[in-house]
């Protein structure tokens, strides 16, 4: 899979702090020596904002790393200014949403715990529409075919050539929930169904039996990198989401979705349900 430009620019940030801390540089030291001030050379290592690769060169230089690991991290910084497919797009996003959709395009694989509805790279075009129009209600129609325009655009990173791995953990409220009306939520079931085939998606039910379970805080997805501390979690918030990526964090919610998965129904088992529910309808 393509490394994308926020990839870039977390590694690139991970890199320069690594080789400051080796050389035993403060950040004004560092900054003082290639003449940037303390603030901006802590924005390169934190992830924020653009970076100028000059800038990174002489880090390096300073830094003493090898011309393999200079010229590495100097791509990266030219990297790290390439735009996304939504970049484009006529009407604006939510500031949330942009980076949701930098993190996914970047994504090797996700992780989904979804308690309310099917997660919204496996819905189908009604389904998005019932779930949108639910929950923006003081959106107009336009606005809501806009929404589900880039949910359905996202959807595409699922036939690349290499796409990420799907894992999704749906409760059992989720598929039971009529999203849309019977015949909505038929098709969304049917669909759910049909994915799950896909080599690279895997799909579990949370069943109701198995009672208390490990994310009562509800609906989250973790988004993994090429190395586990580019991994991000996102949560469902009302109005838009939540972005963690301190490693207790992570840990936390890399530990809740081993717990849910663990809990959920089989593979097959989970097949069986999901058609059972359907047919039910």
């Amino acid at each position: 899979m393509a490394v994308g430009p926020t990839t870039r620019r977390r590694q690139l940030g991970a890199d320069l702090r690594r080789l400051r801390e080796l050389k035993g540089l403060t950040l004004e030291e560092a900054g003082a020596r290639v003449g940037i001030s303390k603030a901006t050379l802590s924005r390169y290592e934190t992830k924020e904002g653009t970076v100028k690769w000059p800038a990174v060169d002489a880090l390096c230089r300073e830094y003493g790393a090898t011309d393999e690991e200079r010229l590495a991290l100097v791509e990266l910084a030219k990297g790290a200014k390439i735009q996304g497919w939504w970049r484009s797009l006529a009407d604006p996003i939510p500031e949330s949403m942009n980076l949701m959709l930098t993190l996914e395009d970047e994504a090797v694989r996700e992780d989904h715990y979804a308690c309310m509805y099917v997660p919204g790279l496996l819905q189908t075009r009604a389904y998005a529409e019932a779930v949108h129009r639910a929950s923006e209600v003081q959106c107009g129609e336009d606005e809501v075919q806009h929404m589900v325009d880039i949910r359905m655009k996202r959807q595409e990173l699922l036939d690349r050539d290499e796409p990420p791995h799907i894992w999704c953990v749906i409760d059992e409220a989720a598929i039971r929930r009529r999203v849309g009306g019977q015949e909505v939520m038929q098709e969304q079931l049917k669909h759910l169904l049909a994915m799950s085939q896909r080599p690279h998606v895997t799909v579990q039910i949370l069943p109701f039996a198995r009672g208390a379970h490990a994310a009562a805080v509800g609906s989250f997805a973790i988004l993994r990198g090429q190395a586990p501390d580019l991994d991000v979690v996102y949560v469902d918030l009302l109005g838009g989401g939540l972005f963690m990526e301190k490693p207790q964090e992570l840990q936390r919610y890399r530990l809740a979705f081993e717990y849910l998965s663990a809990q959920a129904l089989d593979l097959e088992s989970s097949t069986e349900l999901i058609d059972r529910v359907s047919k039910e309808l």
